[in-house]
């Protein structure tokens, strides 16, 4: 076996991890000039925000590069704010979250922030904002005075509580949910302390919203989208695409943060139609974005050029997708080298192929008769017959149906399911 070649592809395959680059080792690695336009958009709302504490909602597909973007948004602007980055994800579990832990882990991780920046807090307040959560969480006992014991640090104890405890989470969310203003004066408190010490303003950043299910974001944001916007600081909100489908929940949100609302589109392979058309040719600026972010993750010596651009092209222009195909040929190769240890084994047609059969049967499985009828008309029309349907809602969510933007908005399905209306007779 060649131990050489392996390690390449094991080194490719790393290279293709799902996750966002955010720390600067990455950036400088993988790092490709990308939707400078949306990171503009969210610059000039936070920096031109006259009272400094504004409400952004950010959207776009799962997989698009959200939060790669907003690292870069956070690095752009931690020169002149105190950023506060973090995944909700990370700090909750994602079946759990709601609007109280939420503005609970917005409350903790400000103070950490503080504490890692080394922001000198006035011990008084500092002390009165710890014996104020520990009283009203119960996380740390209190000794006969009736004080917190010297060393334990509250936040530190209620982030792990609050990823972890559900008997915890259930406690907070009793006790905040009628008093949402009492945990807001608390953030407020923090968030003045810190920008009276570092004479900087504060922008909150919380990734990930968009991953949760359309359920529980349809509740966080219907029913409690003003207690959301209450903190005296900037804060950037992800959620899903699918929800600003809701007409109800679209004007609730534009109204509630004047219409502060950034839409990060997916990167358009082919003009609308052309991609029908026989011997298309996909849009020179997208493929060559999409082609050298590709490349600086796996040497040409390991990939065919032709399949680089295939691979591209069935993405549908969605980062995540292009990098979940890579990282199945990457697979699909390293289990190749193990099989057959003498031959050259590389990314080519074979192994692209087996790897769109795979990611497709990944697809098709959920599909009823309903979904299948939504991706033909919306293949043939560009919009479904009811974009408001949550069948075309949940399609939308999952990525099997693409929304693409110009002067006008269209949908398409992902590339890989066109084979699978043909094999199923419903589009020629």
């Amino acid at each position: 076996m060649s131990q050489e070649l392996l390690q390449e592809f094991r080194s490719a395959y790393a290279n293709l991890e799902l996750f966002p680059l955010l720390n600067q080792k990455e950036m400088e690695r993988f790092k490709v000039e990308y939707q400078e336009d949306t990171i503009d958009e969210l610059q000039q709302l936070v920096e031109d925000d006259p009272e400094s504490d504004g409400k952004i909602v950010f959207t776009g597909h799962r997989g698009c590069g959200k939060s790669t973007l907003l690292a870069g948004l956070r690095q752009k602007l931690e020169k002149d704010y105190f950023v506060v980055f973090f995944s909700i994800a990370d700090a909750i579990e994602m079946s759990a979250v709601n609007h109280v832990n939420i503005l609970m882990a917005i409350a903790i991780n400000l103070m950490s922030e503080a504490e890692a920046k080394k922001v000198s807090i006035n011990p008084t307040i500092k002390k009165g904002v710890e014996n104020w959560f520990t009283s009203r969480t119960r996380v740390i006992e209190k000794n006969a005075q009736g004080e917190v014991e010297v060393g334990f640090d509250i936040f530190s104890v209620l982030k792990a509580k609050l990823k972890t405890d559900a008997t915890v989470r259930d406690e907070i969310k009793k006790e905040f949910e009628r008093k949402i203003s009492d945990l807001v004066a608390q953030i407020n408190l923090i968030a003045a302390e810190i920008q009276g010490t570092i004479k900087k303003p504060i922008l909150v950043i919380i990734d990930d919203l968009d991953k949760l299910d359309l359920a529980r974001v349809n509740e966080i944001y219907r029913d409690n989208i003003k207690a959301l916007l209450l903190p005296n600081l900037s804060i950037i909100y992800t959620i899903p695409i699918a929800i600003i489908r809701d007409t109800f929940l679209q004007s609730l949100i534009d109204t509630e943060t004047d219409g502060q609302r950034v839409v990060m589109p997916v990167v358009k392979i082919f003009s609308k139609g052309d991609s029908r058309l026989e011997n298309a040719h996909p849009r020179a600026k997208a493929k060559t974005i999409l082609c050298d972010i590709l490349t600086k993750r796996i040497p040409p010596e390991l990939i065919e050029p032709e399949t680089i651009d295939k691979i591209v092209i069935q993405s549908g222009g969605v980062l995540r997708e292009m990098i979940r195909i890579a990282r199945e040929c990457c697979r699909i190769c390293l289990r190749n080298i193990r099989r057959n240890p003498t031959e050259k084994i590389i990314i080519d047609e074979k192994v692209f192929i087996q790897a769109i059969n795979k990611l497709r049967n990944d697809f098709t499985i959920s599909l009823g008769k309903v979904e299948l009828e939504i991706l033909q008309t919306t293949y043939q029309d560009f919009i479904p017959d009811d974009p408001k349907q949550q069948e075309f809602l949940d399609l939308l969510h999952g990525l099997f149906v693409l929304e693409y933007r110009n002067y006008d908005t269209w949908y398409d399905i992902h590339p890989i399911l066109v084979e699978t209306l043909k094999n199923k007779g419903l589009i020629g």
